[in-house]
């Protein structure tokens, strides 16, 4: 099955060189990589130029011009250009296991979208990891993970279940399936009849929106939380505004009440706006 990760950038080469070297060592071997590049520096597009040269990983680069938080558009930019029918949504600062994207293969489904999650690293173990820790898998491990600053908690079970207790506890895990853009999957077709993400949010909840309309068209959603595994590095979020989040969520509400399926500000509004 040939699947399009989409992840999204802005200014972090560092954390996205060790998400590609996670990419590198996939065992589902047929898929391509999308980068939504929202504004950054040379310094990404030459890592990333370099990255492709090194791991021999099949990857667009679609830079728009910083003019502030515009991960919706350049999402939908990343929809657009996407080779293949079945699209992966994760982010620049999330490193897959090996078997991430057979995992998001294996589960897919007509009519249905996969909610996955993250385990979130503090600093010291971002930093901390290195392409041999990524190409081994030892960045996984939960023991070494610990002992490069990670804290026990219950959520640590994500690392450690097996397949059959990730199919229990998908099942039976209270958190509420929303689509997650750190680790998530869709239908190309179903992502346009929805018409992609609503560029009228910035950071904050627009993941979920979309998640909303997808049900509301029809699409299932269904937990991979705790076999789809991807490793969040930390970083600082100077974007975030309460403000933003709290009209983002009065969007998804209106979403959710009025039963839309579509959005007004999306993929054909961008074809519009840019001559497609």
């Amino acid at each position: 099955m040939k699947l399009s990760v989409i992840m999204t950038t802005y200014n972090s080469p560092v954390w996205l060189e060790k998400v590609l070297w996670g990419y590198s060592v996939q065992t589902h071997k047929d898929f391509d990589i999308v980068i939504g590049d929202d504004g950054s520096t040379e310094q990404t597009r030459a890592t990333i130029e370099r990255l492709r040269e090194e791991t021999g990983l099949n990857i667009t680069h679609i830079w728009q011009e910083d003019d502030g938080f515009r991960k919706c558009r350049i999402l939908n930019k990343c929809i657009l250009e996407a080779q293949s029918e079945y699209l992966v949504f994760t982010d620049g600062d999330c490193i897959p296991r090996k078997d991430f994207l057979a995992v998001h293969a294996a589960q897919s489904r007509p009519d249905t979208f996969l909610s996955g999650g993250y385990h979130k690293l503090p600093m010291s173990t971002s930093e901390a990891i290195t392409k041999e820790d990524i190409v081994s898998g030892r960045c996984f491990d939960l023991a070494w993970l610990k002992a490069h600053g990670l804290k026990s908690s219950h959520k640590n079970l994500k690392l450690t279940a097996t397949p059959f207790q990730a199919s229990i506890l998908n099942r039976i895990t209270p958190t509420a399936c929303n689509f997650k853009g750190s680790n998530g999957s869709v239908w190309k077709k179903d992502a346009l009849a929805v018409n992609g993400f609503d560029e009228r949010m910035p950071w904050g909840g627009l993941d979920r929106e979309f998640g909303v309309r997808l049900i509301n068209a029809g699409v299932r959603p269904k937990h991979v939380r705790y076999d789809a595994i991807v490793v969040h590095l930390d970083h600082a979020r100077g974007y975030k505004s309460p403000e933003q989040v709290a009209e983002n969520k009065a969007l998804r509400i209106k979403s959710e009440k009025e039963k839309l399926t579509r959005t007004e500000y999306g993929i054909a509004q961008l074809r519009e706006t840019e001559g497609e």
